[in-house]
Formats: C-alpha cells, structure tokens, sequence
C-alpha cells in the first residue's frame, strides 16, 4: 500500500509517517510538504519519502498522489489569531487546497484513493453545548474555523458526489513531541513547555479557566493509521477525542509536577475567536475504532517535556 501524507513533515504528520512506515500493510510513505512550518528532520530515520510541494500547487498534487492508495490530507495553515490577523491565506490553503487534495485523490487510480481529511473542533465555535457530538450544528468564530469547516464540507461532498472513499475527522487539541512553539501562533502545550523549561513565565490568555480535551499525537497517529488500514469511512465527521477535560489551570499544575517546582504565570486578555471550552464526545469514534485506549494527559506531557529536553533550544518560544 502507497499512502501519500500532505503535510507530512508536521508535527501530526511527521508522527503519522512514522507510525505508518512500521505497519506491515504499508509499504511506502510519502510525505508531501512545503515546509513552511513542517521540518525535514521530522522525517529523520523514519523511512518515509519527503516531496516538497504546496497544497495549492495541483501539477505537484497529481504527480505525488499517481498510483496512491490513500491520501491523509493534514496540510493546512493553522492557528485561530493568525487566521484573525490575516484571513485569506488560511481560506486559500485549508478549503482551496482540500479540494485541490480531493481531486488529486480521486485522479489517482480507478476509483480514487481511500481519503484522510484531518478537520477541527473548531468548528463547534461558539456552540455551548457539551461534550461536543458531531451533530450539532457548527458556529466557527474565526476564519481558521470557517475554512475547516469548509474542508470537511467539501470532503463529504466529494464522497457523496463522486464515490470517494472519505473519512473526515475532527481533531482537539493534539499535542505531543515534535510540536514547537518557535513562532508566534504555536499551540498551548509547546508554549508552556518551552517557557517552563526555560525558566520564562506562562502566558494565559484569560483566567485560565478554559477547558480543552487534550489528544496526544501517538494516540491520532494510530487512530488515522487503523483508519487507513480499514479503509474506515464515514458519512459524518468524526470526533478524534476521548471525552477528556481539562483547564488550562489544571494543565500548568500537572507541568508543575514533570518540571518539579511552581511554575510563573502571566495572564493577558483573551483572544479573539477562542473557544471557552472543548471537549468530544467519542460514541461515534468508538463505534468505528472498538478498542482505542488514549494516552493519559500526564503521561503524554512527560514524554513531551522528555522530548523537549532533549530538543534543546530548538523549541524555545520566541523571544
């Protein structure tokens, strides 16, 4: 089996190619990234392909998608404030460049290749209901969230439309080791670790009483692995989450307790566009994944901060 991972010298996607490279049912890896915020050294030993190339690019998409059997579709500009600051970018990459995706994938082989599309629950937005299940309706509060919206959209749209085999997922606040926070749009969990390991106080922004259902990258990468092993789909987006909680006050004690002595922390106001609280509702991702135990938040923060510590200064915050 050829699978071809966009966006996969990422942080989710260089933890998936390498997950996918050690099951038996894969023979061959490729990752397809421009590198604007994916690394190579991602890919490092991981037996996977790198081809650079941009989503939006559809001569490069076809030429690296020919003859696959799968497609996980990952690539995508992130991050709520930057979408907020700047809106187009996140339109053109994360909806144009699923469709792009999409049609690469249904060119690919007699039928098309089975398909991946990595979604978000950002796209319950302003929604107060919990635990978030997928038949709710979404209200995205940011233009990253309308774009990702607009990618699963499209994505069902094409199995409907056209047949292709499609699972779209909703991931929640996957974090784990690779994820840097050497820029200014980087993830929660990569900011508190690098400013608690180098002695720099946490930015919260709001009173820290926000909620997140935390995923660790081990548990995604092999949930997306069996899900192209099966060739699972869905009519439905998916939540990719557990169920689980947990404050941002409740995430700072529990890095507190890795690092081994209380931690600086610096509150601002809070962000445009960012959700209060998340969290999964799993039913539907249980019923297709019977068995899937994820990692526990304090288990996968210390093999974060392990890989961190022996990340150096690479992962520092900017300065």
């Amino acid at each position: 089996m050829r699978v071809v991972v966009t966006g996969g010298a990422g942080f989710i996607g260089g933890n998936l190619c390498r997950a996918m490279v050690q099951h038996a049912a894969i023979g061959e890896v490729v990752a397809f990234d421009d590198l604007s915020a994916g690394r190579a050294a991602n890919l490092d030993g991981s037996g996977a392909q790198l081809v650079t190339g941009d989503v939006l690019d559809r001569t490069a998409l076809a030429e690296v998608c020919a003859g696959a059997d799968a497609v996980v579709h990952l690539a995508a500009i992130g991050s709520v404030p930057r979408s907020v600051a700047d809106p187009l970018p996140s339109h053109e990459s994360n909806a144009t460049g699923t469709v792009n995706v999409l049609e690469a994938a249904r060119a690919a082989r007699p039928g098309g290749a089975y398909t991946v599309v990595a979604g978000s629950s950002s796209v319950y937005g302003a929604n107060p209901v919990l635990p978030k299940h997928e038949d709710l309706a979404p209200r995205p509060l940011s233009p990253y969230a309308a774009s990702k919206l607009a990618s699963e959209a499209y994505a069902l749209a094409w199995a409907a439309s056209y047949q292709l085999s499609v699972l779209s997922f909703r991931f929640f606040n996957v974090y784990g080791p690779l994820q840097l926070a050497d820029h200014a749009y980087a993830a929660v969990v990569p900011r508190f670790v690098a400013a608690a390991l180098g002695g720099q106080p946490l930015t919260v922004y709001g009173d820290g009483t926000q909620s997140r259902d935390f995923t660790y990258v081990g548990t995604v990468a092999a949930v997306v692995t069996d899900a192209v092993v099966r060739r699972v789909t869905s009519t439905e987006p998916v939540n990719l989450a557990f169920g689980t909680r947990h404050t941002l006050n409740q995430l700072i004690a529990l890095l507190e307790q890795q690092i081994g002595h209380p931690l600086e922390v610096r509150h601002e106001a809070p962000r445009v566009g960012d959700v209060a609280h998340s969290q999964a509702d799993h039913h539907r991702l249980d019923a297709l994944f019977p068995g899937v135990v994820p990692v526990a938040l304090a288990d996968g923060l210390r093999a974060t901060v392990e890989w961190a510590l022996a990340e150096g200064g690479d992962s520092a915050p900017p300065s």
